[in-house]
């Protein structure tokens, strides 16, 4: 069975366990401030979500990463090597409470990620929706909320895909990094924000 990490206990990161949850999918959820201070989350959360530390969350054969951006380094610091293992993107390159854009050099954010994750298979997902949209039922709606990913290595995505179905999201497969990453990475890509759905 695949296991599932959380580093990042913030909207996101939250809204991706309560998703989890929902689904009666298990997951390990870590922040900076260590277990306890997670507590009162998880035990609203239910039994299928535990609160660990990083090297506990960055273990699981999938790890969701969604950090404030200006603290994402020293958050994947001093981890083990990855593996081979996936990591899904979920950050956006915005310095809170601002909402000011990082200076990326012309890079996408997701290859900056992906230099602090040497050995991972990385994939961009649940970045493009707000933490409301993505913590609430995708069908809510009468269809499927859409939910884009991209990503260069093809079983990744896969596997991926296979979670956003799982979730009851409409996946959408954005292509490589180079293309997908780049329409919905926020600010700057023209698919973030929208709240699109697929009507069957």
């Amino acid at each position: 069975m695949t296991t599932i990490g959380i580093i990042g206990a913030g909207h996101i990161g939250q809204a991706f366990a309560k998703t989890l949850a929902r689904n009666g999918l298990k997951a390990t959820i870590a922040n900076s401030r260590g277990p306890a201070s997670l507590a009162g989350l998880v035990a609203e959360l239910g039994p299928t979500i535990k609160a660990g530390t990083r090297e506990e969350a960055a273990k699981a054969d999938i790890v969701l990463i969604a950090v404030n951006w200006s603290k994402l380094a020293g958050a994947l610091a001093g981890l083990p090597d990855w593996n081979g293992r996936i990591v899904i993107d979920a950050n956006n390159p915005i310095e809170a409470p601002l909402f000011k854009p990082a200076e990326l050099n012309g890079r996408l954010s997701s290859e900056i990620v992906a230099d602090l994750v040497p050995g991972a298979r990385l994939v961009k997902a649940f970045n493009h929706l707000i933490a409301k949209q993505l913590e609430a039922d995708p069908k809510a709606e009468g269809g499927r909320r859409v939910l884009f990913y991209s990503g260069d290595d093809a079983k990744a995505k896969a596997e991926v895909a296979a979670l956003v179905e799982s979730l009851g999201f409409f996946g959408i497969d954005l292509g490589p990094l180079a293309l997908g990453a780049h329409l919905a990475q926020f600010p700057g890509g023209p698919l973030p924000i929208h709240n699109l759905v697929k009507f069957d």
